[in-house]
């Protein structure tokens, strides 16, 4: 890695070069390269763009056109405050960088509120209402012009190359599992033009040359047989599931399952015999292990058992925000001694300080700092949500008390929550994670590596 003084912690922060009052027209002029290239990008990775910066003022997709993407721009840019150098280093990079989320969502449209409340109307039960609306947040914008248009204007102005989609629930039941698996299947197979549903990281690579987005696919639960009879038979959905374009599989989620306790349990009690027979499996089959919920005892023992790179795709550092979501040195350390990573996540309560940007950063300098460039990424796990949601939703009569949640059960916070400063950290604000970076001294080639290089190799690695 290369000498860097300006690797720290939240508390040494270096000081900021503070720029003149910011300007949201110059702010568009300098973004409008980055938004006319991430729809007709023409170089390979690494290599510098030549789509011209002038043909950026007739995009369509410019996010003058987006208000709520403007705010959390701004938002953003009230806080990093970049110089104008540092800006146009960050944004040309982010142009031309491939740019791998480690763990997130597709941008989500929204519901057609009329056919949800028809459904409502003739006495559809909760589960079918469930069902519907998730089919519809997930796969709308294939047939819906106006959320075609919000999903594709998200993808482009964050400049997202892949998104390793949550295409999962919590839980074990295979038939649960494969439902948002085939929607995101559906989606991938229907949006080619914007969007393409990727099985190798060469997959990645060539969506990136052809100037389209592309989602590898994760799921929230390693799917069992539940038969209990043999090891083989109750494990033998994860090599089904890896053919149906599963890549990634968490361990468990916040709760305690067959394979070892989740982030949410207090009695931390570690992964399991089976457990670690169907870590064996994924490394066997080539699916990464992911302990991004899972406890920090479960979490440990994972890394140790695993022989393959493994990741927790969507977390943050205890020793920088200590909450049941974040692991702790031990963790981390076990983690990257397998060749893998953590991404670090842009949930405001996980992240702790002002739960924004520069708490974002903070994270990914003292993953760089403590345990080396090449086992950090940013896994976001947020959505960009269409601008419609509040209109269609109105559109729906509220359905009254209903049951507690098993979420209840789960300390306070575990979910997330509300932060002041959480529009800063935008899914749509990918690009000035990029910049943010910039300001915090990394070179151009550390910055790819955590901006998408480094989950790429964990692909790489894990599929031999």
């Amino acid at each position: 890695m290369a000498k860097n003084p300006a690797y720290m912690g939240p508390q040494d922060q270096r000081e900021q070069v503070q720029s003149p009052e910011w300007s949201r027209r110059k702010f568009l002029q300098s973004t409008a390269a980055l938004l006319a290239a991430t729809s007709a990008v023409k170089s390979t990775h690494g290599a510098e763009d030549s789509a011209p910066a002038s043909d950026a003022s007739r995009d369509p997709l410019l996010i003058t056109e987006h208000p709520e993407i403007i705010r959390n721009r701004d938002s953003a840019l009230s806080i990093l405050k970049p110089s104008q150098a540092e800006l146009e280093r960050g944004l040309a990079l982010h142009r031309r960088s491939l740019v791998f989320d480690s763990y997130g969502f597709a941008p989500r449209v929204a519901l057609d509120g009329k056919a949800v409340a028809a459904a409502e109307e003739a006495g559809a039960p909760d589960a079918e209402l469930q069902d519907l609306r998730e089919e519809m947040s997930m796969t709308r914008a294939i047939f819906d012009a106006r959320e075609r248009s919000e999903f594709q204007t998200a993808m482009q102005v964050a400049g997202v190359t892949c998104i390793f989609q949550n295409a999962g629930e919590e839980g074990s039941d295979p038939l649960v599992l494969i439902k948002r698996l085939a929607r995101f299947t559906y989606l991938g197979d229907h949006l080619r033009d914007i969007l393409v549903r990727a099985a190798t990281p060469d997959d990645i690579e060539a969506a990136k040359k052809a100037g389209v987005h592309c989602l590898y696919l994760t799921g929230n639960g390693v799917p069992l047989a539940q038969k209990y009879s043999t090891v083989d038979e109750e494990l033998g959905f994860i090599r089904i599931f890896y053919q149906l374009g599963i890549r990634m599989m968490h361990v468990t989620y916040n709760r305690r399952n067959l394979l070892g306790d989740g982030c949410a349990e207090t009695s931390n009690g570690g992964l399991s015999d089976l457990g670690r027979a169907a870590i064996a499996e994924m490394n066997r089959v080539g699916v990464i292990v992911d302990v991004a919920h899972s406890g920090w005892k479960t979490s440990l023992e994972a890394a140790q058992a695993s022989t393959k790179p493994m990741v927790a795709s969507h977390t943050v550092c205890a020793a920088v925000r200590n909450h049941i979501r974040a692991k702790p040195d031990e963790v981390i350390r076990a983690i990257c001694d397998t060749g893998g990573l953590v991404g670090i996540c842009c949930i405001p309560p996980f992240l702790g300080g002002e739960g924004d940007i520069t708490a974002l950063l903070d994270h990914i300098d003292y993953v760089v700092k403590k345990f080396g460039i090449d086992h950090v990424a940013i896994g976001t796990d947020i959505s960009f949500t269409s601008r419609n949601v509040g209109t269609e939703n109105k559109l729906i009569k509220s359905r009254g008390k209903r049951k507690t949640r098993y979420e209840a059960l789960w300390p306070e916070g575990a979910l997330g929550g509300n932060w002041p400063k959480q529009s800063s950290i935008s899914w749509t604000n990918w690009p000035l994670y990029t910049v943010g970076l910039v300001q915090r001294g990394y070179s151009d080639e550390e910055i790819q590596k955590i901006v998408g290089g480094n989950v790429m190799r964990v692909c790489r690695d894990v599929l031999k």
